[in-house]
């Protein structure tokens, strides 16, 4: 019986400590040294959260850069990948769809110059980024499509190159333009 009651007085203790204790001041640390990244690294504008700089977002209109197709449209919460066979036909055809899009407005483009981020899904399926190789692949349409001069053209490579991020490695990797961030900034131009 000693035994028991030993037991559970540790029992308690230790779901004291790791349930209630750890977790709160782990949670107190990040709210007074790292607030914006422990609140999931929120965007605003006008006052009003628009979305996250680490969830990718859907951008259908010819007008803005698009993102990263998502085999689960975006959506957090189920986040992963198709696991479709890369020989199958449902790949090919969804493949040959993404393609057909981009053929619609982007005009005589061979299709091994579309980046490969265009047409094929992240892993976890809201990637935020895409790469600074699918970002210049889609200026023209994008100038085309929100009527920009030369002017304007210019200082959007200036906003593109100033929004160039370098990957999270210490070394190596590639750059990386967040879709959602450099979306806004055009807003402005």
């Amino acid at each position: 019986m000693k035994n028991i009651y030993i037991s559970l007085k540790l029992f308690l203790a230790l779901s004291i400590i790791t349930g209630i204790l750890y977790p709160l001041s782990i949670t107190a640390f990040a709210q007074l040294f790292f607030k914006e990244k422990a609140n999931g690294s929120l965007i605003y504008k006008d006052g009003n959260c628009i979305g996250s700089e680490l969830i990718g977002q859907k951008f259908h209109s010819p007008e803005f850069f698009w993102g990263r197709p998502s085999a689960i449209d975006n959506n957090p919460y189920p986040s992963g990948a198709s696991n479709m066979n890369p020989l199958g036909e449902k790949l090919k055809t969804l493949i040959e769809k993404r393609v057909d899009t981009i053929n619609k407005y982007h005009s005589n483009i061979d299709l091994k110059s579309i980046p490969i981020d265009l047409i094929f899904a992240s892993g976890s399926g809201v990637d935020p980024h895409i790469s600074p190789e699918a970002v210049y692949f889609q200026i023209e349409r994008v100038c085309k499509y929100r009527n920009l001069n030369d002017k304007q053209k210019k200082k959007l490579l200036e906003v593109i190159n100033s929004s160039l991020e370098s990957n999270d490695l210490i070394i190596g990797g590639q750059k990386k333009i967040n879709v959602l961030k450099l979306n806004l900034k055009l807003m402005e131009i």
